[in-house]
Parts: structure tokens; sequence; C-alpha cells
């Protein structure tokens, strides 16, 4: 015999069934791990503005000053002007200095204060960076499609959820350039970082501060991308115009023509 659904009281079915796509998962996931979902979706701007808004506090990332490695990149011609992508700019130091280099800079962040920051400092410079305060992941920001020859992450790509891999790299996939390189900076793994394994941050539904890699695993999730160099960063002190923290890998993929 059949029996209609119950229904909720003012109208709306019990039995919810809205999973239709993969993006409908992933929002599932998403808030498995709520309030820290902030940290990384469209919503997580009031988190992050409460990050930097005291510009004083002692966050290493807050200098002004490139990665070390990336320098380096630019300097051995492992990478050459063109256009790029700065994702989760912060302050902007390494948007600045892309755009000191000769590229033509895209640089987005989740945080309003965070994109006026870098803002102030590029205006400060002079220089010309296209700031954009959004979700990068989100395949609806048509002004961050590319293609890019660089797409550039300090830092972000730690903070995302197992399951969110799948939007970073389906980013790659829509906005790298055939020929264009991924430059990347994460926790290294027995230096920083949580090293539980995936499946156990969905039990805990909390990410422990931040994912930590290794080498291997790097290498795996981005094995459709050719690797150039793959290293620890190296410590750079505070005389040094470089960043640098030794409890960070940096790495260089490419995507081949």
């Amino acid at each position: 015999m059949f029996t209609a659904p119950e229904e909720r009281p003012g109208g709306g079915d019990l039995t919810e069934r809205h999973i239709r796509t993969v993006d409908d998962v992933l929002r599932l996931l998403d808030g498995l791990f709520a309030p820290e979902a902030d940290r990384w979706t469209a919503g997580g701007a009031d988190w992050w503005d409460g990050f930097y808004t005291d510009r004083s506090k002692a966050v290493p990332f807050f200098v002004a000053k490139p990665d070390e490695h990336l320098v380096s990149y630019v300097d051995r011609g492992l990478i050459v002007p063109g256009r790029a992508l700065d994702l989760g700019c912060g302050p902007g130091r390494n948007a600045l200095y892309l755009a000191s280099r000769g590229f033509e800079v895209d640089a987005v962040d989740l945080s309003p204060t965070a994109v006026a920051w870098a803002g102030e400092r590029a205006r400060e410079a002079g220089a010309e960076v296209r700031f954009h305060c959004g979700d990068a992941f989100d395949p609806g920001a048509a002004a961050l499609d590319g293609p890019y020859d660089l797409i550039h992450d300090s830092g972000c790509f730690h903070h995302l959820p197992p399951h969110r891999r799948i939007s970073y790299l389906a980013l790659l996939d829509r906005a790298l350039a055939p020929g264009g390189h991924l430059a990347l900076t994460c926790f290294a793994a027995g230096r920083m970082g949580s090293e539980l394994p995936d499946e156990a941050f969905y039990r805990r539904t909390r990410l422990e501060g931040g994912l930590a890699y290794t080498p291997a695993s790097l290498r795996r999730i981005f094995g459709d991308l050719r690797e150039i160099e793959l290293r620890g960063m190296r410590q750079q002190g505070p005389e040094s115009p470089y960043f640098g923290e030794s409890f960070l890998w940096t790495a260089l993929f490419r995507r081949d023509v």
C-alpha cells in the first residue's frame, strides 16, 4: 500500500533528497566542518576579516616580502612574465612582486580587509594588480577563468579539507594554460600541520589547523602536472628581503602542452 511522504508543519517533504550534483556533495561535506567551513567558502569573509584587522600581529606572512622560492623561479627563468593568478593573496606581497617583474596579475582573497590592505600596498608601490574579493574556486567566477601562465598559491591549499581538492584541481583544469605553471607552498609533514589521514578529518569534523603533506602525496595529487622542483622552503632571517619558513614545502609543477 502506498503511503504519501510525511510533510513538515507548514509544508515541505521530511525526506529531503537534495543531492543531485558533485557541487551538492561538496557543500554537504563543507557543512560537516561548520564553522571551520567559513575559512574556505564564500561565507568566510568575516573570519578572515577578523584575522587581518590587526596588522601589528606577529604573523609571518604579514611582512611585505615575496616568497624566496618565487623569486628563485623568476631569477632562474623557470617562470617568465605572463598572466598570473595569486590565490589567497592576503596583503598582496607576492602579487606585488610578480607585477614588479612584468606579470599581468589577478589576485583573489575571501577577505575584503585583506584585499583593501593589498590595494593600499599596491598604490604605495605604484603596482598594477587587479584585486578580486571572493571565492576563486567558484566556477561562476568567470573573471578568474584565465587562461593563466602562472597560478601561485602561498598557503591556501593546506587550509582546504580533502574533498575541496576536487575544486582546486577543477580550477587548474579550467584556468591553467597549456605550458603554464603552478607554484605551491604548503605545510610540510613532520614540521607543521596535521598528519591525520583524510578520513579522520570527517570523523573529527575539524581540520586541526591545517593539513600537512608529504612530497609523495603532493606528487600523487598533482600527478597530471610535471614536477619541476619540490623542496623545503629556505628559512629567511629578519634582515632578508624575502619570506621563508622552514616548515613549508615549495613546489613548481608544469602543465605540458
